[in-house]
């Protein structure tokens, strides 16, 4: 159980480290992220602690791919005009 409250931990720590960047704000992410974790605080089956945890690996994968998807749109638009595609 001690190692799954460690996951739980640092995963809730890379999503804060995420959350900065996000594009509605830092503010809104951390808050809907608290909710999110205080919503499944009292859950006690080993089984369903991992399913969440592997759900929020996921999110943590869709955040990554949609900052990688800014950056490269904003690059993009710099050196690309409308015209040449």
């Amino acid at each position: 159980m001690a190692n799954l409250r460690s996951e739980v931990r640092n995963l809730y720590k890379n999503l804060l480290h995420l959350g900065r960047e996000y594009p509605k704000g830092a503010d809104y992410f951390r808050k809907r992220l608290k909710a999110a974790f205080l919503k499944n605080k009292d859950e006690k089956d080993p089984e369903k602690i991992k399913q969440l945890i592997a759900r929020g690996e996921f999110v943590i994968k869709e955040l990554e791919a949609l900052y990688f998807l800014r950056k490269y749109r904003a690059l993009k638009q710099r050196y690309y005009s409308d015209d040449n595609q």
